[in-house]
């Protein structure tokens, strides 16, 4: 699978995660986004930023129990809620925000 944008080809693995997270920028997250049929608002851009930021520190993509707890610690508790997330990013949301702040499959995703 890949990604195509602005004549160039972003490599994806056979679920859409982008092989070189070097390659992400946030044009090629509103592609995935897109393609996850996903409208980008700026809540969930808080999510995907927040990822992105975590990944720099920990060198990993926290499973969706760790994603809430540390969401909730940053953006306060009414956003570090499984509901709040699921609405935002309904098929998974460390799955899917990951996939589409260019992050490798979260440890512990099916």
């Amino acid at each position: 699978m890949a990604y195509e944008l602005n004549g160039s080809t972003v490599d994806a693995d056979e679920e859409g995660y982008i092989q070189d997270i070097g390659l992400w920028n946030e044009e090629l997250a509103g592609l995935i986004a897109e393609d996850e049929k996903i409208e980008m608002s700026e809540e969930h851009w808080q999510v995907v930023n927040f990822l992105r930021e975590y990944y720099e520190e920990y060198q990993i993509a926290p499973a969706v129990r760790v994603l809430t707890k540390a969401i909730g610690k940053k953006l306060g508790k009414d956003k570090g809620n499984s509901k709040y997330l699921y609405a935002l990013f309904p098929y998974g949301p460390a799955k899917q925000a990951c996939k589409i702040a260019g992050l490798p499959k979260p440890t512990g995703c099916i």
